[in-house]
Order: structure tokens, then sequence, then C-alpha cells
């Protein structure tokens, strides 16, 4: 049964009771714009085409409260989280709250700037205005949820012609604690790069096993004309906890962004990737993996939109769903009428490693101009027993070789993340997670 949504009422007259002055009356506006939508909307049912196969009920039913601020400098496991390389900054954020103690902003260049966006909005830093809570204006419930209730997150400008060597972290650590009532964060992320500017930008969604929360995060980016972003999202949350998380993108002219989707936790996830192609020229690139056991649900929906001519995409997903897990794909490529001269290809595969597993896919393409180039492909199966047999005839064992072989299905998109550090950290937690799936599955 769906909770009422007076609770959420509740909760927003206490949070906006909470808020900054600083914050100005345009947002606060645009906030209460936010939850009237959702309130007139409600959560999702599966009576609707884009939540058809993803019931988000165990969400619906749950009065979540909203996380407060940590109450110390943090949880002492963030370290083992970290990067330990060189960053141009690192943010820590606990249940959606900025640590400062915990973070570290040494080696940005020039007047490029990561830090808190509370801070940032209270402040009136550039970009916010004309930026926040516009390119993602249009989401689903859940983006008008985060737009109401967000209370911090990660602000990132980077000024035109500058290149930031090192990468940026954003940390969101979720510690699940609240009592005996489940908390709920709302982080936001904006980055705005301008023109010929270039950077890499990590965000890295965590939490204790079998924590129950839930995380409900809104990135919006912008890039300016010839701006190059290297954007990864890494989410490793509780297998108990529910993440829904939007990424809004809008490109200008000869624009390039690659973003790197990373999903191995979570028991509901939902992951939604829009990105506009508003300027001539531009080129976008979305690779996804993701692993999922139990009675887990990972759903990736990614749309591509085409509006401007000589822009080019490339996509592609691998997913491994093991025991009773279930996969959701769906992919939309929208080429508009004047985006002559499209080059788009989009490729989904799953690799099935039980007979309960499920996937479900969707390629779209809707296409409006004539002189175009797309295409994409799907594929489902299991591990092929012939090649199993071969290695096997080499010596090795049956788990070692059901284990090169999924490496090897996965090895495409992750040779496709530019950052070793990433490469690293997503194999060492994939190796955890394929032992227990292959150990479930044998």
């Amino acid at each position: 049964m769906t909770l009422p949504l007076d609770h959420y009422r509740t909760e927003y007259a206490r949070a906006r009771a909470g808020r900054p002055r600083g914050e100005g009356e345009a947002l606060a506006r645009t906030r209460d714009e936010a939850l009237g939508r959702f309130l007139d909307r409600g959560f999702p049912t599966t009576r609707q085409e884009e939540w058809r196969f993803t019931s988000v009920a165990p969400i619906a039913e749950q009065a979540f409260a909203l996380a407060r601020p940590p109450a110390g400098a943090g949880p002492a496991d963030v370290d083992r989280l970290r990067f330990h390389v060189v960053c141009a900054a690192e943010l820590v954020f606990v249940d959606g709250h900025y640590v400062p103690a915990l973070s570290t902003r040494g080696a940005l260049r020039g007047s490029a700037r990561a830090g808190s966006l509370a801070a940032a909005v209270s402040g009136h830093a550039p970009n916010i205005d004309p930026h926040l809570a516009r390119v993602a204006r249009d989401g689903s419930a859940f983006v008008a949820l985060n737009t109401a209730f967000f209370a911090d997150g990660a602000y990132i400008d980077v000024p035109c012609g500058t290149a930031l060597e090192h990468p940026i972290h954003v940390l969101f650590v979720s510690t699940g604690q609240g009592g005996d009532t489940p908390v709920v964060s709302h982080p936001r992320v904006l980055a705005v790069l301008g023109d010929n500017s270039q950077a890499s930008i990590v965000e890295t969604y965590a939490g204790p096993d079998s924590a129950r929360y839930f995380t409900n995060v809104v990135t919006e980016i912008v890039l300016g004309e010839h701006a190059v972003l290297d954007h990864y999202k890494v989410q490793r949350e509780s297998t108990a906890a529910y993440h829904v998380g939007s990424i809004h993108l809008r490109a200008a002219r000869s624009a390039t962004c690659s973003s790197h989707s990373v999903s191995l936790g979570g028991a509901i996830v939902r992951n939604d990737v829009v990105a506009v192609l508003g300027g001539e020229g531009g080129e976008c690139t979305l690779n996804g993996l993701y692993l999922a056991d139990g009675q887990r649900l990972v759903d990736n929906h990614t749309t591509i939109d085409h509006a401007m001519p000589h822009c080019g995409s490339r996509e592609m997903y691998r997913g491994i769903l093991a025991d009773r897990a279930r996969g959701v794909f769906n992919g939309k490529i929208i080429v508009r009428p004047d985006a002559q001269k499209t080059d788009a290809k989009q490729t989904n595969r799953a690799l099935l490693l039980s007979e309960d597993a499920q996937i479900n896919t969707k390629p779209e393409l809707e296409i409006f101009a004539n002189d175009v180039k797309c295409t994409h492909g799907a594929a489902v199966g299991q591990l092929d027993e012939d090649a199993v047999f071969y290695l096997r005839s080499r010596g090795f064992g049956l788990t070692d070789a059901r284990r090169m072989l999924i490496h090897a299905f996965l090895g495409d998109v992750l040779h496709r993340m530019p950052l070793a550090v990433i490469r690293t950290s997503v194999e060492h937690v994939l190796e955890r997670q394929l032992a227990r799936a292959l150990g479930a599955a044998a």
C-alpha cells in the first residue's frame, strides 16, 4: 500500500524551516513548484511505460525520514572508499551533507571551484541561477522530489580554457543511521564546464552492508563549446538500500562527454541518463556495467537526444545477473529533424548466470531526419559451454573458467574507462561479488 503523500508535506515543512536564508526566493519558489509536481504525480507505478518493469512500491510504502547532518566528522571507514591518488579535489558527503574535515581541495587550477552546493547557493556563486534545477527541470517524480528536498551536494565550476590534470572525486557515504526509521538523502550535483575546458569527475555512492536507506540523487552537467568531460558514477550501495539517480547533461557546440555508469549494489536501483547534444559537432559516449544477484533489481534508462547536425554518440552496456536478479535496459536515441549527419550506435548485452535471472531490454530509435547512420543491437544469453569446456581442458577449474569468461565479457566496458584508479577499484569489487554469484550459481 502506498504511503499517503501527507508525509512528504510534513517533511517538506520541517526542511523548509531549517534552510539558510541565503538560499533566495527564486530557489524557494522552484522547490515549492517541484513539491507540487511530485504531489500531483505521486510515485511512478508499473502502469507507466517508463516504469513497466520496475516497481518502486518498497520505496513508496516506506516513511523515510530526512537524514540529518553527521554529529561528528563522519564514519571511520571513509578511507577505504578514497582513491589514494592525487585528486584536484575530493569532496566527502555523509548522509547527503558536506563534511569539510574529510574533504580536500588542494590541486584545483586557477579559478576552478569544487565544494559544497549549499555554500555556493548561499554565496550566490556564478552559474547557480542559470543552471541549478533547470537542466533537469522536466524530469521524473524522483527528480521533483530531489529538487524539493536537497539540502546539499557538490558544486563544480571549471572556467573557460581551464584543463584539470587530476580528477575531482565526489564521495557520498550513507550511514543508514536513523534509529527505527530508515533515512533518505537527496544529494544534488551541479557541474559546469566553460568553453574549451576539460575535467574528469567521479561520483561514488556507498554505504554499510545490509543497511536499509534510500538515496535519491540528481546530477546536472552543462558543457560549453569544445568542453571535454570524462564522467564516472560508481554505485556500490548496501544490497538492502534503494538508489534512484538521474543524470541530465546539456552539451554545446563541439563538446565531448563520456559518462561511465557502474552499478554493483542496491536492492532496487534505477539509473536515468538524459544527454542532449544541443550544439553542432557534439560527441557523447555512454558506457554501463552492472552486476546483480539475490533478488536485486537494476534498471538503466538512457536517452541521447541529437538536436543538432553532425553529432555522434556511442553507447555500450553490459550486465551480469545471477540467482533471481532482474535487469532492465531501455536505451532511446532521438534524432531531431535538423540533426542531419547524425552517427549513433547502441549495443546492450546481458549475461544470465542462472535459469531464474531475467532481463527486459528495449532499444528505441526515434528518427526524424533522413541523412543519418543509426544502429542498435541487444543480446541476452548464458556462458558459452564450449568455451568453458575449452578452458577446463587447459587445466582451469570450473569457477576459474567461468570467471575468466565473465571478465572477458565485461572487458569491453572496463577498458573504455580512461582512469586506471576507477578500473582497479571496480575490478576489486567485481572480484568479490563474482565469487559470491558464481558460488551461488554452482
